[in-house]
């Protein structure tokens, strides 16, 4: 038997490692067969860092977060390879019972769209006051009223009202505050947040962004940050790992990812955000192409279609992920050419 992990059980220094993701390998049954949507992935995230996971849509961030958290649709998700070393025990091993005290009490998660994650048929109170009674001993009193100081606390204002209220009557930005409440109620030792300001316009996405920077120094906790935008990994990140096609094209500190990118795709990736100095430029640089489906993955180099340095042994065979710095690592035959 697996014994849950509690807040107490290690005490971890400012360079232990809190989660380390070793060889991860997630595929789905679908009616053309078993495919492959996170195929080798590895990271790790200390104490008090903020990891940002970035890529197009489709590229597996999510469903990496989702094998983290061991809430792969079932029964068509499988974790097929790999460990999930969180305080250096493998959740990819625990039961279903532990990983629910898990979830919550020692990971919480932000999810993509709040309007799906919340329930549209219970109020505000019943949903977040559950949280606390899940994971803690107290009254439905105790926890009704620490779910009042919980919106308080994540800026919402006249918690005592809103608390009775059900999530359509609240705007995006209001629910998502709701959301970040859920995922910090019991103190988390890992907050991941799945694209948390994407349906947001810009000027709550910035006080989004400064809340959960906030609560993350007040708390000590570590964050994963799934997003599609460069900008914010570059404000809020302190390692950055580039997936594309379900692998890690490249990963290393936000200086090595923004100052010294080594794979074309990290390249492009850049290259694509507009710049207010480059003023001759009509059109935006894009990246050429799609991301392929899982079902129509190219042999070799996932990003080899698209590749403007494309060379013959690309299409055959995958490149190996190399050390090129302390803490940078690409996969790429030609990075030293960049």
């Amino acid at each position: 038997m697996i014994s849950s992990l509690d807040n107490s059980s290690q005490q971890l220094t400012s360079e232990t490692i809190l989660l380390e993701v070793k060889n991860l390998v997630t595929a789905f049954d679908t009616d053309a067969g078993q495919v492959t949507a996170v195929d080798d992935v590895s990271f790790s995230i200390q104490q008090g860092q903020t990891l940002g996971i970035v890529g197009e849509s489709g590229c597996g961030k999510s469903v990496t977060a989702l094998s983290i958290m061991r809430l792969l649709p079932q029964p068509m998700g499988h974790l097929l390879g790999g460990k999930i070393l969180f305080k250096g025990q493998d959740l990819a091993t625990f039961p279903i019972e532990e990983m629910r005290k898990i979830r919550g009490g020692q990971i919480g998660m932000i999810f993509q769209e709040p309007m799906t994650a919340l329930n549209p048929v219970h109020r505000i109170g019943k949903q977040l006051s559950e949280v606390f009674l899940l994971h803690q001993d107290i009254t439905n009193e105790e926890a009704f009223t620490k779910a009042i100081e919980l919106l308080d606390k994540v800026g919402i204002p006249s918690p005592q009202i809103r608390i009775k209220e059900y999530p359509h009557q609240l705007s995006g930005g209001m629910r998502q505050r709701v959301v970040i409440a859920m995922a910090i109620a019991c103190k988390p030792a890992l907050l991941i947040a799945d694209e948390p300001t994407t349906a947001l316009d810009v000027t709550i996405q910035a006080q989004i962004l400064e809340l959960l920077k906030e609560l993350q120094q007040e708390m000590g906790m570590s964050t994963i940050l799934i997003t599609h935008d460069l900008g914010v990994i570059a404000e809020t990140c302190d390692e950055v790992v580039v997936m594309y096609a379900g692998r890690v094209a490249e990963r290393g500190s936000v200086y090595d990812i923004f100052e010294n990118p080594k794979h074309p795709y990290t390249q492009g990736l850049l290259a694509s955000i507009p710049r207010l100095e480059d003023e001759r430029k009509t059109c935006m640089q894009t990246i050429e192409g799609m991301v392929p489906g899982l079902l129509d993955l190219p042999s070799g180099c996932r990003f080899q279609n698209r590749c403007p340095l494309r060379e013959d042994k690309c299409a055959e065979r995958q490149p190996p992920e190399e050390q090129i710095g302390p803490d940078h690592y690409v996969s790429c035959f030609r990075h030293s050419e960049t």
